[in-house]
Order: C-alpha cells, then structure tokens, then sequence
C-alpha cells in the first residue's frame, strides 16, 4: 500500500471555530457602524454649533456710532432710525456724542478699535479723522459715513444728494426775488454734506448778474445754530436797514433759516417780503412754512431713511457682501406751504 500522506493540519477547522470567526467578522462589522454613525452625529452637531456660533456673532455684533452734532434735529433723527433697525437685528449699538468735538472722534474710533468692535458708523468730515479710520483699516474693522462725507476709507457714505438739494432751494429764491437783489447766505464748510449746498447755491446765484451775495455767514452751531444764527442775522439787519435792502436768505440747513427769521421777525421787517429757504425740513421749520410766512421752502431730507439704509449697509457687509456704490444717495422732495403739513 502507498505510504498515507499527512492531513495538513490547521487547513479544516471545527463547526464551532468557524461560527466564532463569522460572529467575530459580524461583530467588527457592527462596531465599523456604529463608529462611523457616532462620527457622522459628531460631525453634525459641530456643524450646527458652527452655525450657531456665528448666528449668534451677527446677531450680537457691536457697533459703534460717532458723531460730533447730535445737538442737531437731523443726526437725531437717524441715528434713533439706526437704532431701531438695530434693534430689530440684535445689534449691540453703542452711539457716542463727541458734543461739537471733531478731535475727539479720532480718539473715540480707536477706542472701539481697541474694544474691538464689528463696525463703526461716523457722521463727521472723514477727511478731518483720517488718523482713527486708519487704525479701524488696519483692525480690519469697517467704517460707515452716515451723511458724512465720501472717503476711500469708508466703505460707503449714505446721504441725501447735496448738491441737488442746493440747486432747487437755491433756484427756488433766485425764481421768487425775480433774478435780482441782495442774498444773505448761510453755510457750513467743516462738514462736507453742507459744505457742497453753499458751493452750489453760489454757482447758482453767480449765474444771476443782478443778485449780489450780500454776506456769507457761518454760524456757531455748538447750541444747535438758531442763537447765534439770530445774533449774526440781527448785525446784518443793522447793517443794511433801508426796506427792500435784503432779498432773501438761503440757509444751508434749517437751523440758521429759522434763527434769521426770528431776527427779521424781532426787528419788525417781516413784512419786506424777505425769502427764506432752508434745507431738512424738520419740524420747526415745517411749522413756520405752514404758516406762509417768510420762511418758504426747504428741502425734506428722509432722515429715518438715511439711518435704515445705513443700518442696511452695515448688516450686508457684515453677512460678507461686498458694497459697489461708494455713495447711497436717499431721495429728497422740496417743502412748501402747500405740503409742510403732509
């Protein structure tokens, strides 16, 4: 008989060794499962703590409103309409009353770039903080001119359109004084939205041969401008005493139009059919055009629309938008007594 060969061992495993390697292979399985479910769970609630993370920032963001002239209607009006869309957003605003101080801006942007706040909003002259906007660019934090000024350090600037606001109150006095006279001016240069209205009003009254700019008057407007507006308009009644020796007054914002009225009115020439104009339209000056007096016209900034569209601005760059315009201009319309109370 040929030799037996050998069984290889090792090669046939028992019943029982061959189910405990299949429920080893089953159980391994399993556990490759539930570690990858466990991940995928992990993954997931740290995507949604992301999220939450940062829906919680955008709605918590701080920012920051600087400006020298809240003592004035106008900044009031919308910095409370920034508020209150800030509000509803969840924002943290904190507004700073630098109080007629434009140095002082300066000092107070870098405060909030130290306490590192989300955006910052200025109504001032960008061109006379330029040291602060600096430090808020290097912080990568951005800068929002709310009827200020357009800077390339600002990301936008949202106003009313100065120069044509200028050229119809301007154009409205020349019309109603028949193209000649004498014209007392009112202006304010430090502040580039009012500065362009007197550039543009003189433009349109140089066109004129026989209208004379008869004084160019920039009042103090550290008590809001009516006073020492009065005080200024009283010298120059003074001054020029014959009847018919002023024309009108074109104001380049309501306050000084409203403080030349009391003078006229204090010095009894209301009757001389002196024409004045201003430009905003707030209240006080609403109620005096309503009356059909001398002070005829101004120009109705929407004052709540430029603070929401600011507030919108803010919010879209800082959901991670990139802003075109560098200027967001707000429609105006012209006040008279016809519509002062409308």
């Amino acid at each position: 008989m040929p030799p037996q060969m050998p069984v290889a061992t090792g090669l046939c495993l028992p019943y029982s060794a061959l189910k405990r390697k299949e429920n080893n292979r089953a159980g391994l399985k399993e556990g490759f499962h539930m570690l990858s479910k466990s991940l995928r769970r992990a993954v997931f609630a740290a995507t949604v703590l992301a999220a939450a993370s940062i829906a919680g920032s955008a709605l918590a963001a701080k920012v920051a409103v600087i400006t020298p002239y809240l003592a004035q209607p106008g900044t009031q009006f919308y910095v409370e309409a920034f508020q209150a869309v800030a509000k509803d957003k969840g924002w943290d605003v904190n507004v700073i009353d630098t109080q007629n101080d434009v140095a002082a801006v300066i000092s107070r942007i870098e405060d909030m770039v130290t306490q590192k706040v989300d955006a910052i909003v200025i109504n001032v002259d960008p061109a006379q903080v330029q040291a602060g906007l600096q430090a808020a660019k290097a912080a990568n934090i951005p800068v929002f001119g709310m009827d200020a000024g357009a800077d390339p350090l600002l990301v936008t600037n949202v106003t009313s359109n100065g120069y044509a606001m200028a050229a119809e109150t301007s154009s409205y006095v020349a019309d109603r004084i028949g193209g000649k006279g004498n014209v007392v001016m009112f202006v304010f240069d430090a502040f580039p939205p009012v500065q362009v209205r007197g550039v543009v009003a003189s433009a349109v009254f140089g066109n004129y041969p026989d209208i004379k700019i008869l004084d160019k008057v920039t009042p103090d407007v550290s008590d809001g401008g009516i006073a020492d507006s009065r005080a200024k308009m009283e010298a120059i009644l003074a001054a020029n005493p014959t009847p018919g020796s002023i024309s009108a007054v074109w104001a380049a914002w309501d306050q000084p139009a409203l403080g030349a009225l009391q003078a006229i009115q204090a010095a009894g020439r209301d009757k001389e059919g002196i024409v004045i104009t201003g430009i905003d339209a707030n209240p006080q000056a609403r109620d005096e055009i309503a009356k059909g007096g001398n002070f005829e016209a101004s120009v109705a900034q929407d004052f709540k629309g430029i603070g929401s569209a600011t507030a919108d601005a803010v919010a879209r760059v800082l959901g991670g938008e990139t802003l075109k315009q560098r200027v967001i201009y707000v429609p105006t319309k012209l006040v008279t007594s016809a519509n002062a109370k409308g």
